[in-house]
């Protein structure tokens, strides 16, 4: 993965960790975007509700990417997402490599977390 990424995702999940404690990973951070896309706060998810709100996670992740468009949600509140286009085969490394970046860019876009604020912070 690109230095510069590492280095900014580490600098996110100590700033998340502040409010969310320790030990988040990419799947931790998969399933607060999909709670937080889903919008209805929090509540005890089912384990097939947890898988669906990664998915949604990664289609929002891949939304401003052209993967994905979003399409509306449905009468229970969940967003729905259509494939634009096929995402690339890639390896895993390199799959990590755009969710973290995604993740960095969402997190930033949303005004969860400001990188020079961050720095000056430090």
């Amino acid at each position: 993965m690109d230095h510069d990424i590492a280095l900014r995702y580490q600098k996110l999940l100590k700033h998340l960790e502040k409010s969310f404690g320790e030990e988040l990973d990419v799947h931790a951070l998969l399933f607060l975007i999909g709670v937080n896309e889903l919008g209805i706060g929090h509540k005890k998810f089912s384990k097939q509700e947890k898988t669906d709100l990664i998915h949604v996670a990664i289609c929002t992740l891949m939304v401003p990417a052209g993967y994905y468009e979003f399409k509306g949600r449905d009468e229970d509140g969940w967003p729905h997402f259509e494939l634009i286009k096929n995402l690339p085969a890639i390896n895993s490394k390199d799959q990590e490599h755009l969710i973290k970046e995604a993740m960095l860019d969402y997190f930033i876009e949303h005004e969860y977390y400001d990188e020079l604020d961050d720095v000056t912070s430090n």
